[in-house]
């Protein structure tokens, strides 16, 4: 099945700008982009659950779609994690996600030893049973300094947990290269939510490259079913290089009949 591609963005790239709610659901508009991952702390604030259906509502009237709640729930810094999850859960509820973005805990993998390993894993099956019973998917970030840091420690969580609510969303971090990159891509396949697009020449926010996006998206081909491409870190947090990066994105989309 062919793997498509809804452009959007992640509204904490709008944060230093900065833009209201109002205003990047408009930007977005203006860019023919169709989707936003709305962010904590940014334009959501955790437990606010009248803000979040407000803001849903606005989102879905103004033709988007709500590509995930952007949390920063961190797996490890709760002592009672059902509790605790359970605000970030009610909240992406209310703003009407279907994904929420969770952090595979506070330390790099190599810094974790196995019984740590495995509590984080029991942490993340869970949150991923509590999400799943309101039918929203858990999806974790792919960042350096947490267990997603290398392509072979995010699918070991993953195994561990081996639960089927859990996810990874996908970036191009920088500790890695463009090798390592597309074969961690190919190697979680299936498991793969949406994608963060930027790019960072030499770890320095740059404009979107086309060639490089192209290289990812080739090698996401297998992964079937429909996915966000979200815009994030702009060079120079502006409104100007936003709107160059989004026509990038939807040049590179149309060109390569990713689009959904």
């Amino acid at each position: 099945m062919k793997t498509s591609w809804i452009p959007g963005a992640v509204s904490a790239t709008f944060k230093k700008m900065p833009l209201s709610a109002d205003e990047v659901i408009a930007l977005l508009r203006e860019c023919h982009l169709q989707a936003v991952e709305w962010s904590e702390n940014v334009h959501v604030q955790l437990g606010d659950l009248q803000e979040a259906a407000e803001l849903g509502e606005k989102t879905t009237h103004a033709g988007l779609r709500i590509a995930a709640y952007g949390s920063y729930y961190r797996l490890g810094e709760s002592e009672l994690p059902a509790r605790d999850f359970a605000r970030t859960l009610a909240t992406a509820k209310a703003l009407g996600a279907p994904i929420i973005r969770v952090w595979a805990g506070t330390h790099a993998s190599q810094e974790v030893d196995e019984k740590q390993f495995a509590a984080l894993a029991e942490e993340a099956a869970l949150i991923a049973s509590l999400a799943q019973a309101e039918q929203i998917r858990v999806a974790f970030e792919w960042h350096k300094n947490t267990l997603t840091d290398t392509n072979e420690s995010a699918q070991r969580l993953l195994q561990v947990a081996a639960h089927p609510n859990l996810y990874c969303l996908w970036q191009p971090t920088v500790a890695l290269t463009p090798v390592q990159r597309t074969a961690g891509i190919r190697l979680m396949g299936r498991c793969l939510l949406n994608f963060h697009v930027y790019s960072w020449p030499d770890g320095k926010r740059g404009p979107l490259n086309a060639a490089e996006w192209q290289y990812y998206l080739d090698a996401a081909s297998e992964i079937g079913g429909e996915h966000c491409a979200l815009l994030e870190f702009v060079r120079d947090d502006t409104v100007e290089q936003f709107r160059s990066d989004a026509q990038t994105l939807l040049n590179l989309l149309e060109s390569g009949e990713y689009h959904g």
